[in-house]
């Protein structure tokens, strides 16, 4: 493209005034797009961003640019905040490549690596745990990023996000980044509300173009019309007549239109033949040089099966020297697995069908498997992988194509439709920046298939961002701890949340917020060596509105004189005060005046808060008294409200059952636990069975003190839950034991095969709930008795050995 003079004039002259982008622009492998360019012209200049953008678009860019400024400085760190592991794991590979170990570290709960660094990569509830306990690591914190900021949706999790971006200090800049969201410029002008200077960079366009087909059979029909005169989202006309024959024979019919007789016999051959085999669609995108490829199944079981089919066939996508690197890879992750546990975790069919190119992926795989088919097909040595959804979600591995076997899944109670937000995110992987000219989605063909509806999710923006936040005991605690109940509800109008559901509270409440720093600043002024100046200034008030009163026309002679009484006592009162002799009384009542007028301003903007509505607020209140009926906050004389000794142990508590494992500590319910009775005590607490799932029959829950530490915390559950019930709160689901007796086992050193036996669980599943568990255990440690504390510890060494111990970094 060619610049016009005024254009490259223009041009020098940025360069001019932004040399730290021009400096990191020049060190990328492509140039910045226009979207990366205005985000990082806006860090640059001092603001935060929220940047929303597609999938693969290069949205990290920002958060490099970010990372890179900071290490312009001398003291300067970065956060880097991500949904999962994984994907810090992946993060922290990258900036350590970047920047060298010394400069770079990971927390994520269960991980420590070099946390002190000034580039450290962690998973979004560390940093919420950190800003909480006020941990000295925030110390010299320039910039927050936070990967996949769409997460606050996430009805599980997503309030943890909230809490971060309202507690962060004003002075660290964020950098958000976010899929393609239809409320993006919403959510921007609440960061705006609660953080200040933030631009919102929005972009929908894709750098790798994607084309979108529908297979029929062996042919790839686009799924919009391709011909010049077509409009942009016009449906293929041929994918239109071919569902309105879909669902009845059609053999020997004529379709009118282009080509006639010949169209109406092509449908009718499509519909009786039906559609490809997995393996038949591999090599039809292996002959078209579409590969690599993702295959979205909705199903752990389906994505297995489907290696297994394409093995069956003898598809072989690999040549020698590929399978000789894809097994020094193998060996080089897998090393310190026990042989006695590869045959149980099906190693060997694992490995044949990666030196084949072919793999699934799913979160009931062994983490390092996972792992070595993310590096493997990263490294294009893997050219087919079979993956649920959780693929899609902020792992760097795009393909070529795209593969939608169904446009439903199933979401734990019913199949469902997938949203266009679901859809982009999955489809987003197709097309890799600098390798491919295109990327290509194929959706597959099955009866009743609405073209129409499928252009829909193809061409609709994205889903909108919708708050899950909720005040939880935890959170309450350390708000309470820290800004007391009133601030704390005033904290609270500030969330998402309430911003959505009435967005000018948001402004109001930081606006209070503003004025409450600045009335401290005020009173601080006006201090007075002689005593308290707010009280004499409070009599000179008085006295002054009095005198006001008393020269207005029409009063009473009784009136007037009582008036004059009351003006009489003040005076002796002022005169009396020993801020009367102070020196610099009129400086310091000039202060005191700004002072009222303040707080007359600041009561009058809470009066409006309190009389709108404040749903949030009123959760907090229910909360807060249940917090109050249990004794773990209490209210002073003063009205004050502080923690007990309970209270304090809760601030350190986190998760969804955050109050029970408080209640059962603080009554010593686990007392007489020993190691395996504990850990399989803590595995009931955080495990959430599935649906289908038969709760296990108590005859074979482990026996003695478990039974009866059981019988006592499902006791404490029910009364918690009936007191929540009474506050009009949810409640909590009772505990499930589903785990408990295989956790028992494993911490008793029994081997991973009966332990996987017992549970009926994939490997990938006991390592998570494995890891959720060490979890809980070590929040045990830190705020139960010694001895109490110590058995948590030894839990801990007995759950993570073998597979829960492997880890490359997270």
């Amino acid at each position: 493209m060619t610049l016009s003079p005024a254009e490259r004039f223009a041009a020098a002259q940025s360069r001019q005034r932004q040399p730290r982008v021009e400096g990191f622009a020049a060190r990328q492998r492509f140039d910045l797009d226009p979207f990366q360019r205005a985000a990082c012209i806006a860090l640059d200049e001092g603001r935060s961003v929220l940047v929303a953008a597609p999938t693969g678009a290069g949205k990290t860019i920002v958060a490099e640019f970010a990372v890179y400024i900071a290490m312009q400085e001398p003291r300067a760190k970065v956060f880097y905040t991500t949904p999962m592991k994984a994907l810090s794991n992946q993060k922290f590979q990258e900036f350590q490549a970047e920047y060298g170990p010394s400069e770079v570290g990971v927390l994520t709960g269960d991980t420590n690596i070099n946390a002190s660094a000034r580039i450290v990569v962690m998973t979004t509830e560390v940093l919420r745990n950190m800003l909480y306990a006020n941990s000295p690591l925030l110390t010299d914190l320039a910039f927050v990023v936070m990967d996949e900021v769409h997460y606050l949706a996430d009805r599980f999790r997503g309030a943890v996000w909230e809490e971060v971006i309202i507690h962060l200090p004003e002075s660290v800049r964020m950098v958000s980044l976010s899929a393609t969201v239809s409320n993006a410029e919403e959510f921007g002008d609440w960061m705006q509300a609660v953080r200040g200077d933030t631009d919102v960079i929005v972009s929908e366009e894709r750098p790798v173009p994607l084309e979108q087909h529908v297979l029929v059979r062996q042919k790839m029909l686009d799924l919009f019309d391709s011909s010049g005169t077509a409009a942009t989202h016009r449906v293929n006309p041929d994918l239109v007549q071919l569902a309105k024959a879909g669902g009845r024979s059609i053999q020997g019919r004529s379709s009118r239109g282009r080509r006639g007789a010949d169209r109406g016999r092509w449908h009718a051959e499509a519909n009786r033949v039906g559609r490809l085999d997995r393996p038949d669609v591999v090599e039809m995108l292996n002959g078209k040089n579409l590969l690599p490829a993702i295959f979205f199944i909705f199903s752990r079981v389906g994505c297995d099966q489907a290696v297994r089919q394409v093995l069956r066939s003898g598809i072989r996508l690999t040549d020698s020297a590929e399978r000789e690197e894809i097994r020094a890879i193998v060996e080089e992750h897998c090393r310190t697995l026990l042989d006695e546990d590869l045959a149980v975790l099906g190693y060997w069919e694992w490995l044949e069908g990666l030196e084949r190119g072919v793999a699934a992926h799913h979160a009931g795989m062994l983490p390092a498997f996972k792992e070595v088919v993310e590096e493997l097909f990263q490294k294009k040595l893997v050219k087919a992988v079979f993956a649920t959804e959780t693929l899609a979600l902020g792992i760097n591995m795009p393909a070529r194509t795209v593969v939608l076997e169904k446009l439903e899944k199933f979401n734990g109670e019913a199949r469902v439709p997938i949203t266009p937000g679901e859809y982009t995110q999955l489809t987003g992987r197709a097309g890799r920046r600098g390798i491919d000219v295109e990327g290509h989605s194929v959706i597959q063909w099955v009866d009743g298939l609405d073209p129409q509806a499928v252009a829909s999710l193809a061409s609709r923006r994205t889903y909108p961002m919708n708050s899950s936040f909720r005040p939880t005991y935890n959170m309450a605690v350390n708000l309470i701890e820290q800004f007391g109940r009133e601030r704390t509800r005033e904290i609270l109008e500030s969330s998402f949340a309430q911003f959505q559901a009435d967005r000018s509270v948001v402004d109001l409440a930081r606006t209070v917020r503003k004025q409450q720093e600045s009335l401290a600043g005020f009173e601080r002024s006006m201090q007075c060596h002689l005593g308290d100046f707010r009280e004499y200034s409070s009599i000179r008030r008085e006295l002054g509105d009095l005198e006001k009163k008393a020269s207005k026309a029409g009063l009473s002679h009784g009136n007037r004189e009582r008036i004059q009484r009351q003006i009489a006592d003040l005076k002796k009162r002022m005169k009396a005060h020993p801020c009367h002799g102070c020196s610099d009384r009129e400086a310091h009542a000039r202060w005191a005046e700004r002072w009222w007028r303040l707080r007359r301003e600041s009561d009058d903007l809470a009066r409006q808060i309190r009389t709108r509505t404040g749903a949030v607020a009123k959760i907090f209140d229910r909360v807060t008294d249940v917090l109050l009926e249990l004794d773990y906050v209490r209210v002073s004389d003063a009205g004050e409200a502080t923690l007990t000794d309970a209270g304090v142990s809760l601030r350190r508590i986190y998760g969804e059952r955050d109050l029970l494992v408080a209640e059962c500590l603080r009554r010593g319910y686990w007392n007489d636990l020993d190691v395996a009775g504990l850990a399989a005590m803590a595995t009931a607490l955080v495990f959430e069975p599935r649906r289908e799932e038969n709760p296990i029959d108590d005859r074979y829950l482990p026996r003695g003190a478990f039974r009866r530490a059981l019988e006592l915390t499902t006791d404490a559950w029910s009364e918690l839950d009936d007191v929540e019930r009474e506050h009009r709160l949810p409640g909590t689901e009772p505990i499930s034991t589903g785990l408990s007796l295989a956790m028992h086992s494993w911490a008793r050193g029994l081997p991973l095969g009966s332990v996987l036996e017992e549970a009926d669980l994939a490997a990938g599943d006991f390592v998570r709930w494995s890891k959720q568990t060490i979890d809980l255990l070590d929040q045990i440690s830190l705020v139960a008795p010694p001895e109490l504390a110590a058995t948590a510890r030894a839990a801990i060494d007995a759950v993570r050995r073998g597979v829960v111990a492997y880890a490359t970094v997270a």
